[in-house]
């Protein structure tokens, strides 16, 4: 399944609605986090862009992507089953959604493309992948995929792969050994590595194989809600300790269902990820999009139809039965909500600056570096 096909089109009502509720989400925060958000590097690990399927795009969907304040995303393609050719395709459509509005989308291949995108206020874009059906079990495609941009890849979605084994795979079961030769060839390339979807035997088999950090980009903490996809405090130290990153996501995984996750609750996971990791080591990861959640009838009929698919492939998680977003964090401007409670907490400008953004975006020029 195509990532754009479980995006809702985007209709020109609601990219207003979400513009509106842009500036609400302004106007609630303090002045010292606003201009904060104003000057860092805001980088999300793990947000999709609002993609229609064909173009022109909508006007109020381009405001609404520049009044977000996000300085560059890393956006999942390839979606969780996808073929080669499709993902092929993908790929295009976002190079062409570049080259067709220059002014709001760069494409980032190398860490200088950040500052870039900061300076010119462009939307950067890292590709990435976090399912490898793409790949089958050909290793060379790896170096064909980093050719156009992908630079970001996991090995395993929540099953097993032919490179390793995922969240909701056996425990026991980690890297293969074409999963060993996909590392060597991905240090060599430059691609960095992400562990958010493996397992925790993986995820370490991953951190002792490869010469380079390995990422979190999206989880949560299993110490303040056990989940398959909340990662241990082991696990947490281990990726901070080879100089990775770990982003937190804004997903109902951060509570037990029924509970609807707020702010509160995702901050749990973020102060808990400072405490183990430290502030060097810890960015955001939504999951989610840049426009805000369709709370309607509409938009959960939509989220109920994407959960049917995933319940068929047999890769949805526990607790799937509530929409992907946090109370109080449904906004394209949630990071800046994200840093006034961190300031809010204690925290200083400089871990807010890092936290915003400034700890992925180095980690990822390490690692890019051939």
């Amino acid at each position: 399944m195509n990532r754009r096909d479980v995006l809702a089109t985007m209709s020109a009502s609601v990219a207003l609605a979400a513009v509106a509720g842009t500036t609400r989400a302004q106007d609630a925060v303090s002045s010292a986090a606003a201009d904060l958000y104003e000057r860092a590097i805001v980088f999300d690990a793990n947000l999709s862009p609002p993609v229609p399927d064909t173009f022109p795009f909508p006007k109020a969907m381009l405001d609404m992507v520049r009044q977000s304040g996000i300085t560059a995303v890393k956006t999942s393609l390839g979606g969780i089953d996808e073929k080669f050719e499709d993902t092929v395709d993908e790929i295009s459509f976002i190079q062409r959604m570049c080259e067709e509005y220059p002014d709001v989308y760069l494409q980032v291949r190398e860490h200088s493309d950040f500052e870039k995108a900061k300076r010119e206020k462009r939307l950067g874009i890292i590709l990435s992948f976090e399912a490898v059906t793409m790949l089958e079990d050909k290793i060379d495609r790896i170096e064909l995929f980093r050719g156009l941009g992908v630079r970001v890849m996991q090995l395993s979605y929540n099953k097993p792969s032919p490179f390793a084994s995922g969240v909701l795979s056996d425990p026991k079961a980690g890297l293969t050994p074409l999963g060993q030769k996909a590392v060597a060839a991905m240090n060599t390339l430059g691609v960095a590595i992400d562990i958010s979807h493996a397992n925790e035997a993986t995820s370490f088999d991953v951190l002792k194989a490869s010469s380079r950090p390995a990422l979190i980009t999206h989880a949560g903490c299993a110490a303040v809600h056990p989940h398959p996809r909340n990662k241990s405090d082991a696990l947490l130290r281990a990726v901070a300790a080879k100089g990775g990153v770990v982003g937190i996501f804004d997903l109902p995984y951060l509570t037990e269902s029924p509970k609807q996750p707020t702010v509160d609750d995702y901050m749990a996971h973020m102060v808990h990820a400072l405490n183990v990791c430290g502030g060097d080591h810890v960015g955001i990861g939504s999951d989610s999009s840049i426009q805000p959640f369709d709370t309607s009838a509409a938009g959960m009929a939509e989220f109920k139809k994407d959960e049917e698919h995933r319940q068929k492939a047999g890769v949805a998680a526990p607790g799937e039965d509530r929409p992907p977003y946090v109370i109080g964090l449904n906004s394209p401007r949630r990071s800046e909500t994200i840093a006034d409670a961190l300031l809010k907490r204690g925290y200083t400008p400089r871990v807010v600056e890092k936290v915003l953004g400034l700890n992925f975006t180095d980690a990822l020029g390490r690692i890019w570096q051939v």
